[in-house]
């Protein structure tokens, strides 16, 4: 399989009493609050018989997304890189998107739309104008945890760009355990199942309070299924938040579970199929090789 979403972050650049880039990140995170490097990670794709990946940014600079394409340059096994550019100024976007586009590992553009303090973030004329450009230039965009926030928003800007490959991460981050909110959140998901251009992960369903087993995630994974279908859904780690929740192996033994209900072809796109297509991945599928 490849993983579509993994994380690498160094602490070294943390800096005592300032700014510090992972701003999100703290003492508070545990074990998460460490350097996540190259070697490490792959190890643990190498353990999970893993053959690559996608590293996803876990920061809102540009630093990020530039220590990740460095990786990439000095490690085959990083298949693509999903970064960051400035998408509330298009003059900036434009620059950004231009010298990243220059390196053949970067994939796409991610944002941390929860953690922004605007609500309406993705309906920003200026954000919209760089998304345009994100769409001709044939880059996705991912967006994390949308829901409650951002989800309609998702709905609207696939339907606003039709060229624009929207990919949701974490399945939109869905509210188990409350009734109302979960229903919410189905009604979202199959709206935006319905634009053929939306695409989702089933990463980063490690959910608090809600033991994690197949059998806990099987109405997520149905309802994603339902809308979206095994060719515009892809696996994800989530590495090394998701250790959190579990290891590795587990996350993604409970993953395969799942998807062993679905035809070999089918599974062939969840595993690798969907990400290849939606990324542009230099990666031909196994089943073809």
């Amino acid at each position: 399989m490849i993983d579509s979403h993994l994380h690498l972050w160094s602490l070294d650049t943390f800096v005592p009493g300032g700014e510090r880039p992972y701003s999100w990140l703290g003492p508070q995170h545990g074990p998460l609050f460490r350097s996540f490097g190259a070697d490490e990670a792959r190890e643990t794709l190498d353990a999970a018989g893993v053959r690559g990946a996608v590293l996803v940014q876990a920061d809102d600079t540009l630093a990020d997304t530039q220590s990740m394409l460095a990786v990439a340059a000095q490690n085959p096994w990083v298949l693509g890189v999903v970064g960051w550019i400035r998408l509330d100024s298009p003059a900036d976007a434009r620059k950004q998107l231009a010298r990243f586009a220059a390196h053949p590992a970067f994939k796409g553009v991610r944002h941390l739309v929860h953690d922004d303090p605007r609500a309406g973030f993705l309906a920003l004329p200026a954000v919209r104008e760089s998304l345009a450009l994100l769409a001709r230039q044939g880059f996705p965009f991912d967006v994390p945890d949308a829901f409650p926030r951002h989800l309609g928003s998702v709905v609207r800007l696939a339907r606003d760009l039709p060229e624009l490959t929207v990919v949701l991460d974490h399945l939109g981050k869905p509210p188990r355990g409350d009734a109302a909110a979960m229903e919410s959140w189905r009604t979202d998901v199959r709206a935006l199942g319905r634009e053929p251009n939306a695409v989702a992960k089933l990463s980063g369903l490690h959910l608090p309070g809600v033991e994690y087993t197949a059998d806990s995630l099987r109405p997520l994974f149905e309802s994603a299924l339902e809308a979206f279908g095994p060719r515009r859904l892809m696996i994800g780690g989530d590495w090394p938040v998701s250790t959190l929740g579990a290891p590795y192996g587990r996350t993604l033994d409970v993953l395969l579970e799942l998807l062993s209900s679905l035809e070999p072809s089918e599974q062939d796109d969840v595993l690798e199929g969907t990400a290849i297509r939606t990324y542009g991945l230099a990666a031909a599928p196994l089943a073809e090789g």
